[in-house]
């Protein structure tokens, strides 16, 4: 029988495939909302491609500190910053075989309101599903499992796991060094680590440039070939 595994990361803006091997791995993805902000990591940025190498993009955020929760954080995307994205875009992909079909839905993102940065990076992910017409269990940390806020990390993910009605919880690999299985097992929680398989496309040149923003793969892809991309992960399981 196969396993049902919750996962929980926080919200990450158009992030690259290992995010989503980590989604289709879950039977239901909990986005991690009311942790604290990180500054410098992916929640609010990415990389693009950039001739033949990468470009890291950033969306503003109003007064963005580690102080405050992720669902505290106001993106800012003024028409100033938004113009200059779409030209990054623009010449980035404007190459690309499928920049005429994707540019749109890229940028209908970017131009919805939103009352924090959760909801910008959790747009950025439904885009892509519904682009490949298919659908997302989701929910958020702040709706399904608010109480646990404020306790200590790894027992709260258990208890999120537990509260969603199941008994498995799967991480991306770097959590290895951060959770042990005799912890969770011994609350009655299988742990499982996702781990993504090798991914090549044609780029524009022979140098590829892995791990980018699925922006990426999206200009360069059919949604057939997107579509296994999302499967080409396996799952590590610490139950014994």
């Amino acid at each position: 029988m196969k396993e049902s595994y919750v996962g929980i990361m926080q919200p990450y803006l158009f992030p690259n495939i290992g995010y989503f091997h980590l989604i289709e791995a879950s039977s239901v993805f909990v986005f991690y909302d009311d942790v604290h902000y990180i500054t410098k990591g992916w929640i609010n940025r990415n990389r693009i491609l950039n001739q033949d190498r990468d470009y890291l993009f950033t969306a503003p955020i109003s007064k963005a500190s580690q102080n405050k929760l992720i669902n505290e954080t106001v993106p800012s995307l003024d028409k100033k910053w938004k113009d200059k994205f779409y030209k990054q875009l623009a010449h980035s992909y404007k190459k690309a075989p499928f920049f005429p079909v994707v540019i749109d839905p890229i940028i209908s993102v970017f131009e919805k309101e939103y009352t924090d940065i959760t909801d910008l990076g959790i747009e950025s992910i439904l885009t892509i599903y519904n682009y490949l017409e298919t659908s997302l269990n989701y929910t958020k940390s702040s709706i399904c499992s608010p109480d646990t806020r404020g306790i200590e990390k790894a027992e709260r993910l258990i208890e999120i796991t537990k509260e969603l009605g199941y008994e498995a919880y799967i991480n991306a690999a770097g959590g290895k060094e951060l959770y042990t299985k005799d912890h969770f097992l011994n609350q009655g929680i299988d742990l499982a680590f996702i781990k993504s398989n090798p991914i090549k496309y044609k780029q524009f040149s022979d140098n590829f440039i892995p791990w980018l923003s699925i922006i990426d793969i999206l200009m360069f892809n059919e949604k057939d070939r997107i579509v296994e991309f999302f499967s080409a992960y396996s799952i590590e399981l610490f139950r014994d």
